[in-house]
């Protein structure tokens, strides 16, 4: 669900980008308050992880569509709503600037969409409800499927709402969220079942974390997160460096939608302006375009082939590592940076 430049308006990117670096700005000064040299790490793995984790699109049958992960209800479980929408953010800003994976000028709809639902609506609202005290689970199964079918839902339909918003004739309201909503939700029920089994993995190594963050207050002094960490570590190794190569061929939701209605995956971009700007920077941060190494000028003058399925590929294999390794580099800094801010700040 990364929005492209070409969805929007320069408007309507940049309110979004007010609205997101304001919620940053937010969950940075509340996280302060509680932030523990425990979380910091924890933080890092988690977002190398979700980072890989969002490489793998699975095949929605029957629909020649496909999904990912969003990972913000995985996040907001395990770390709280203002850390997980700090590292959903490290995560967004990570793909956008050295992936390709989502346009500048979007880059506030998407932390939007994908950060503030599941982090600050479907977590408190939904998923602690349901969940109770964290001890049953079946209540973290249902609660897991629940809100973040609910928080794509609520992501899905910003996205069609931020196209209508930014005029774009060739998106007609109607048809494009008769189309969104429903692909959606099968990609969500698919991302609630897999947010379960980690947050149910998470109960059973540790229930002390779930405790702490559904409680907003720091993990104790005496409690060992190092057997958490390095199953984290593993895990985003190997679904940034193996599994990435199984993910599908298919095109996901948002392009799925846009295509279905206009013919074409994608629209065309602006040839000035502020986006036209924005994709010239965006070209030349990205060292890793779509996951992979850059192709050379030989290469981008020949047809492009179709797709290849499992894409056994170096380059993505090194895209999911060193995006999981920079990712990591970001949170730590961040969370460190907060932490030493909180320092300066005590009596």
């Amino acid at each position: 669900m990364h929005m492209a430049d070409a969805l929007l308006s320069p408007t309507v990117g940049a309110t979004m980008w007010a609205c997101s670096m304001a919620a940053i700005g937010y969950s940075s000064k509340q996280l302060k308050k509680n932030i523990d040299n425990k979380t910091i790490p924890l933080m890092g793995v988690l977002g190398a992880f979700i980072f890989a984790a969002m490489m793998i699109n699975f095949t929605i049958p029957g629909t020649g569509s496909s999904g990912h992960m969003g990972g913000g209800m995985i996040l907001a479980v395990i770390l709280g709503p203002y850390a997980a929408f700090l590292v959903m953010a490290s995560v967004l800003i990570v793909q956008a600037l050295f992936f390709a994976d989502g346009g500048l000028l979007a880059l506030g709809c998407n932390i939007w969409n994908l950060g503030i639902y599941p982090c600050f609506l479907a977590y408190p609202l939904i998923y602690n409800p349901i969940a109770g005290d964290g001890t049953s689970n079946r209540r973290i199964a249902i609660a897991s499927i629940v809100s973040v079918l609910i928080a794509l839902q609520l992501g899905a339909c910003s996205v069609v709402m931020e196209t209508l918003l930014s005029r774009k004739s060739e998106l007609p309201f109607g048809t494009f969220v008769l189309l969104m909503q429903p692909i959606h939700l099968a990609i969500g029920l698919v991302e609630g079942f897999v947010t379960s089994g980690i947050i149910t993995y998470v109960k059973k190594a540790r229930p002390e974390i779930l405790q702490s963050s559904s409680a907003y207050r720091p993990l104790d002094a005496s409690i060992s997160v190092k057997n958490v960490l390095v199953a984290f570590v593993i895990m985003a190794v190997i679904t940034g460096g193996a599994l990435s190569w199984f993910a599908s061929t298919h095109p996901d939701g948002l392009e799925w939608s846009i295509e279905k209605v206009t013919g074409k995956a994608e629209l065309a971009g602006q040839e000035q302006g502020i986006a036209h700007a924005l994709k010239g920077i965006q070209g030349k941060t990205a060292f890793l375009p779509d996951y992979n190494f850059k192709p050379s000028v030989q290469e981008e003058s020949k047809e492009k082939k179709s797709p290849v399925w499992p894409a056994i590929d170096a380059g993505t294999s090194v895209a999911g590592i060193v995006g999981g390794g920079i990712v990591l580099g970001l949170v730590l800094l961040i969370g460190f940076g907060i932490r030493f801010f909180k320092r300066k700040t005590e009596p």
